[in-house]
């Protein structure tokens, strides 16, 4: 007796099956497959109706075996895992990296690296061409995982300037220093004079660039830059908290505070509310990213938009073109001020 396909499921169409479909061979279906190299228009529209028609779904295991590559990207985030599902921002980025490289049929793999043993693992899978390009978050200086991928012939495209690589590796960033000196100006111009700030981790080009854009501005005003006024954080909601809270002692004539990050300008207004501050009637307060964070605050927070769709489109299209085999490039899109409650 002859068992018939068990459960009564359907086998999945196979590059033969495509190849019958289009009446062409399956070295033409092949071809199309990998890059559509010597297949004429004809042949190729063939093999793409047939592909739709019967379904079939390329066996990405057995290509990579032939061409050497992975067909997928790493989505690599140098920062401890809690802060991956904390911090928007990244949630953000993942979701719009994902959606552009699925417009190109390519997965996205999410790869964590907090602490040097895991940066080490991860730098060892990726150079043994697991992925065949990195999308690089949170790249703090002293960090060599970036230059190490660089030299290992990997396709790599940082969020933000990578400090201390300069032009060798492709970054998209949006304008950090202009977007400080925008905040900082419309905190002057609601007439603060004394205006602190929580700045993000100074090893970092967001941190580093947002803390130079406000001095500039203070010092365009005529107003010396006063250390006091000055804090640092690393853009977690308790980093703001602690900031406000020193803020408050170092300057207590302080009447606003721009905060570099909405995560942490979260936690500036709890510890402006727990200290009986007003904001924005004692205390204005500006943030940065237009975070979810943003709209989440009490009361709603001023604060710089970045572009996220537009940064993670950007990133994915210039990793797609180093992969192809282009030069290293550089994107800076500019940021927008959104006046909200606090400022």
């Amino acid at each position: 007796m002859t068992m018939g396909n068990p459960g009564g499921r359907r086998k999945p169409p196979t590059i033969h099956d495509v190849a019958r479909e289009a009446g062409v061979s399956r070295g033409t279906v092949s071809r199309v497959l990998n890059g559509g190299h010597y297949v004429s228009p004809a042949a190729q529209e063939a093999v793409n109706a047939a592909i739709r028609k019967t379904g079939y779904v390329v066996n990405r295991h057995a290509r990579s075996l032939i061409t050497g590559r992975s067909d997928s990207v790493g989505f690599l985030l140098t920062e401890p895992q809690e802060r991956f599902f904390e911090d928007p921002n990244f949630n953000v980025l993942l979701r719009g990296c994902t959606q552009a490289l699925a417009a190109h049929d390519v997965p996205l793999l999410l790869m964590l690296a907090g602490t040097e043993d895991e940066r080490r693992r991860i730098t060892r899978y990726i150079t043994a061409g697991h992925v065949d390009g990195v999308l690089l978050v949170s790249s703090h200086s002293g960090d060599p995982v970036a230059e190490e991928l660089r030299e290992a012939g990997v396709p790599l495209v940082a969020c933000g300037k990578p400090i201390g690589l300069g032009s060798k590796v492709s970054y998209v960033a949006a304008d950090d220093r202009d977007g400080a000196r925008d905040m900082v100006r419309h905190l002057l111009s609601l007439g603060r004079r004394r205006i602190g700030v929580v700045t993000g981790p100074l090893d970092t080009p967001g941190g580093v660039e947002r803390l130079a854009g406000y001095k500039e501005v203070l010092a365009e005003a005529g107003i010396g830059v006063d250390e006091q006024l000055i804090v640092s954080g690393d853009y977690s909601r308790a980093s703001g908290e602690a900031g406000a809270e020193r803020l408050l002692a170092q300057a207590p004539d302080m009447d606003a505070v721009f905060v570099a990050s909405d995560l942490m300008a979260q936690g500036v207004l709890a510890a402006l509310h727990r200290a009986g501050k007003g904001v924005p009637d004692d205390i204005a307060v500006g943030g940065f990213d237009d975070s979810p964070a943003a709209t989440a605050a009490t009361p709603e927070l001023t604060t710089i938009r970045q572009p996220w769709d537009r940064i993670s489109s950007e990133m994915v299209r210039v990793l797609l073109a180093q992969m192809g085999g282009e030069d290293p490039a550089a994107v800076i899109l500019p940021t927008e001020l959104v006046r909200r409650e606090s400022a």
